[in-house]
């Protein structure tokens, strides 16, 4: 959600146009049709052994970056030649850092902390006050951005409203080094922009840096705190790989624990993929650990008043996720949001943990270990081991009555059916298919004796809803024969489903096909139902369609003579017709057959709209003559 009159107050050239929205990250903030370059600076690489934070360093290294930026303004490419001109125009740059979360815990600072947002906010305030100081200086040679005379009063004001707030940094927090230094950034960037202008119309954002921080070696991404202490990332070509935070021990020296001490917990960590429980951590210690997910959370309304306390030292925005937990309810959502407002933050985002069917980054959690109320995994001991015998006791009791309803008739869907899940190995079998321009393939797991269990679809060419939906069906339908719905009744109710795509496949024994469903369940009707059962569905084969000759049945000429005579035409006198080898008239010992089923699947003509009658292994419309391939 972004709050566009606060957006807007703080907006350094509002005759050029109001700022509409941002990017998607949320992060950057300006003119429609304008681009920012991103730069990040890793914090901790600033922070002395004796928790000093380097302040000269810093404003070095803001000041090289800031002018790197600042370079490449003018030799970048640009998607648009509107973005080109408005990024030339008004030189928005976005100067930030990573791994703040990372330098407070170095510190013994929790992340929700009055003095965590301290330092926050003063490092926050320098860099960016800095980064404008040197704008200025770069003006006073280069002259300001151009669009900077129309919108000369408000750039400045803006740079007022940004000094004013640092004196709202509590002082007794803040070493005295630091906050003195972030006033002078502030002041010298008022003052020599107000004699010389500015060269860029913006100077920070605080982005995700979610790749970056990993190349810097990061522990923690943006203004964030860590995820976890132990977390696993998917990466996008497949796999997973595990992160565990490098700063553990600098923070627990730092909160003067010993070496034996420090590595008795790193093992803990090791083996829980937790601190709560480990030997020796004191409870009150236990914030400065605390991570947006796992056992040791930080409370959701931390991050806002992080993201407050940091906000008004930054030119755009701030790129952040709110972590909320899974039970967080819709006024707790709606009472943020306000929060959030009144703080006079610009964007923000929240993420209810579990809401999405998967999570690029998850908290890593010991093997084997049980699930408690909440998510939380229970420690060794005797609760753990009581914990053990309910969950045995419960998984006899579902197996019990999962012996029960097997004996029931497989083609009955019993109300509140336990689930019969799969073995953990177990046999499948996969098609690949093709229903008009459309490719893919379904896989069939299979229970030990043959039954289907689950199905998995996946379609080519397919885009990420697509993608979702397939998946989504796939699910529904796996747990629906898990939980016992025969498959007979899915056949039933998804074949001769219409959409497209539709049209001819390359399965020699279904030849059309209505849309996906009704091909890949006429299929799965062939493969694993019987003749009587899908004959009563109207779903056979194409061999099993076009009949061989009855046995019994004489095929011969038929006489047509009383026909002929009707017509007034003289018959055919009985010395013209051949007497050897044909017999006039059918006779047979059979009984004659019975009429075949209702031809359901057949589609309707793409040329009149009738429907279309089967003729051998296609169909032919009987109105118009269009056929569907070689009749």
């Amino acid at each position: 959600m972004q709050f566009d009159t606060t957006i807007n107050r703080w907006h350094t050239a509002p005759n050029a146009g109001r700022i509409n929205g941002s990017n998607p990250c949320s992060e950057y903030m300006h003119l429609d049709n304008s681009a920012c370059n991103l730069a990040s600076i890793n914090l901790l690489k600033f922070l002395g052994e004796d928790g000093s934070f380097d302040v000269d360093g810093f404003k070095a290294a803001a000041e090289v970056v800031f002018t790197a930026q600042e370079i490449l303004v003018g030799n970048a490419d640009y998607p648009t030649e509107k973005i080109a001109e408005n990024s030339r125009r008004y030189r928005e740059l976005g100067i930030g850092y990573a791994n703040l979360g990372a330098l407070l815990m170095a510190q013994g600072l929790p992340y929700d902390s009055d003095e965590g947002r301290a330092w926050a906010g003063a490092i926050t305030a320098l860099m960016t006050g800095h980064s404008y100081a040197v704008s200025a200086r770069t003006a006073a040679r280069m002259g300001p951005f151009a669009g900077y005379h129309a919108d000369r009063q408000a750039m400045i004001d803006v740079l007022h409203m940004h000094r004013a707030e640092v004196a709202k940094i509590d002082e007794e927090l803040v070493p005295t080094e630091l906050l003195s230094a972030a006033q002078e950034a502030w002041e010298d960037a008022v003052v020599l922009g107000e004699q010389y202008g500015v060269r860029n119309s913006q100077a920070s954002v605080l982005a995700p840096t979610g790749t970056i921080a990993l190349l810097m070696d990061c522990d923690t991404t943006g203004v964030e705190p860590d995820l976890g202490l132990v977390k696993t990332k998917k990466l996008v070509g497949g796999g997973t790989m595990s992160i565990v935070n490098q700063t553990i021990p600098r923070a627990l020296a730092r909160l003067g624990y010993s070496p034996e001490q420090v590595e008795d917990v790193v093992s803990y960590i090791d083996e829980h993929k937790t601190i709560v429980g480990a030997p020796h951590v004191q409870p009150q210690h236990l914030p400065v650990f605390a991570c947006s997910m796992g056992d040791n959370t930080i409370h959701y309304s931390g991050h806002v008043r992080m993201m407050g306390a940091v906000q008004p030292f930054i030119s755009g925005a701030i790129s952040k996720t709110v972590n909320m937990p899974e039970d967080v309810t819709v006024e707790d959502v709606e009472q943020l949001h306000l929060d959030a407002w009144r703080l006079g933050i610009k964007a923000i985002a929240i993420y209810r943990d579990n809401c999405k069917v998967a999570q690029p980054l998850s908290t890593t959690k010991k093997q084997g270990a049980l699930v408690g109320e909440g998510g939380d995994f229970a420690p060794a001991g005797s609760e753990a081991e009581a914990k053990d015998r309910v969950i045995a006791a419960r998984i006899a009791e579902l197996e019990t009555a999962l012996a029960k309803e097997r004996q029931r008739p497989s083609d009955t869907v019993v109300v509140g059916a336990v689930r019969e899940r799969l073995p953990r190995r177990r046999q499948s079998k996969t098609f690949a298919f093709r229903v008009a321009d459309c490719e893919g393939y379904v896989t069939v797991g299979e229970y030990e004796d043959g039954r289907p269990g689950e199905v998995f679809i996946k379609v080519s060419k397919q885009g990420s809803t697509l993608a979702g939906i397939m998946d989504a069906f796939s699910i529904s339908i796996s747990l629906g024969l898990q939980h016992g719905v025969p498959l007979a009744t899915y056949v039933q109710k998804y074949s001769n489903m219409r959409f497209e795509p539709a049209g001819i496949t390359d399965d020699a024994d279904l030849r059309i096909a209505t849309s996906l469903v009704d091909y890949i369940f006429r299929r799965l009707a062939l493969d694993y139902l019987g003749r009587e059962a899908r004959e009563d569905l109207g779903v056979l084969s194409t061999s099993e369609r076009v009949q061989p000759t009855l046995p019994g049945v004489e095929e011969a000429a038929t006489l047509e003579q009383d026909l002929v005579e009707d017509a007034g035409v003289s018959p055919v006198p009985p010395s013209r017709l051949p007497t050897e080898g044909v017999t006039y008239g059918t006779t047979s010992s059979a009984e004659a057959p019975s009429p075949r089923a209702e031809q359901r699947d057949a589609p309707l003509c793409y040329q009149c709209g009738m429907v279309m009658q089967r003729a051998g292994s296609c169909y032919v419309c009987s109105s118009c003559g269009t056929t569907s391939g070689c009749s």
